[in-house]
């Protein structure tokens, strides 16, 4: 994890405790519809060997956005209307991820890039506005690092690309401290499916409860929503394989440049000061933004301050 990724972690569980299978099948219906938004679609389109899931609504200049784990397009669900006002928002679920196919291999982030670059040319676009939060953030990094061409402007939520800082990551913190535990838990191999299917729901209220500002934010029905998406032994390996996918991801980064496009980093009240000294050095042209009142969980803990920040960057 980057300086940015790790301090801003531990700063945010220090804030909160001072603040109190094989496969490469789609997702059942279920999963995919579970939940409708008023005004946007549900499409599915085949790129770079894999199905993607992604819902579209609203119009003008094309807006990707990006979830991160363990969420899906739904953690966008309060901002999507609002940015439709003024953008055609285009929401993916990623390789791996709720009605997206699953498959075993081709979660390092400049294969998910690759992904949306071509999901993004499927729809007629040769550019595109992208914003990402969580791993997302980090395939929205990697789209514009690899893709700078096609990409207009690009916002970073609360994470960067990984980086060999990630090594740094001690299991056991001292006093005060909070543990990253799940970056070591998701890079075991089968007994992550083994403990959380069917319970995912106890890991999910867990990091809400801990990396929120404001747990309640992330409401019941949203909650049900994650928990079902990741309740599969398929759905808990796919998004393990977003973190065993690390090694590649440093690698990778270690051959890119400075991203070129404008960039914004949005910012936890708990991270914005490692963002401010973090983007120097990974954008040329990058301005940082503290979302008050919100950890880790921006677009659902603030969605208010959020759609106003990216309207006005990507507007």
């Amino acid at each position: 994890m980057s300086e940015l990724n790790r301090r801003s972690m531990f700063a945010l569980g220090a804030g909160i405790a001072a603040m109190g299978a094989a496969g490469t099948g789609v997702a059942s219906a279920g999963t995919d519809h579970e939940a409708d938004l008023p005004g946007f679609k549900h499409n599915y389109a085949q790129v770079n060997g894999v199905r993607l899931h992604y819902v579209s609504g609203g119009r003008g200049e094309p807006l990707v956005l990006l979830p991160g784990w363990p969420q899906t397009w739904w953690e966008y669900h309060k901002i999507m209307p609002a940015l439709a006002t003024k953008f055609r928002v285009i929401v993916v679920d990623l390789r791996g991820m709720g009605g997206s196919s699953k498959p075993l291999a081709g979660y390092d982030k400049k294969t998910m890039a690759a992904d949306v670059h071509e999901l993004v040319r499927k729809l007629g676009y040769s550019s595109v506005n992208i914003a990402g939060h969580d791993i997302g953030s980090q395939v929205a990094f990697s789209f514009a690092a690899n893709f700078p061409s096609a990409t207009r402007k690009v916002a970073l939520m609360d994470v960067l690309h990984p980086d060999e800082g990630y090594y740094q990551i001690p299991l056991l913190p001292p006093p005060g401290g909070f543990s990253l535990w799940w970056f070591a838990f998701n890079q075991v191999q089968t007994l992550p499916e083994q403990l959380l299917t069917g319970r995912f729901r106890y890991l999910l209220d867990y990091l809400f409860s801990n990396t929120a500002a404001n747990p309640a934010a992330i409401d019941e029905r949203s909650r049900q929503i994650y928990a079902r998406a990741y309740n599969s032994p398929d759905a808990i390996r796919a998004g393990n394989g977003w973190y065993q996918s690390f090694h590649q991801d440093i690698a990778d980064g270690k051959t890119y440049a400075k991203l070129t496009p404008p960039v914004l980093g949005l910012a936890s009240m708990f991270s914005y000061q490692d963002m401010v000294a973090a983007l120097p050095k990974v954008a040329v042209d990058g301005k940082a933004v503290m979302v008050e009142g919100s950890g880790h969980w921006l677009s659902e803990e603030q969605p208010d301050a959020v759609a106003r920040e990216l309207a006005q960057f990507f507007g």
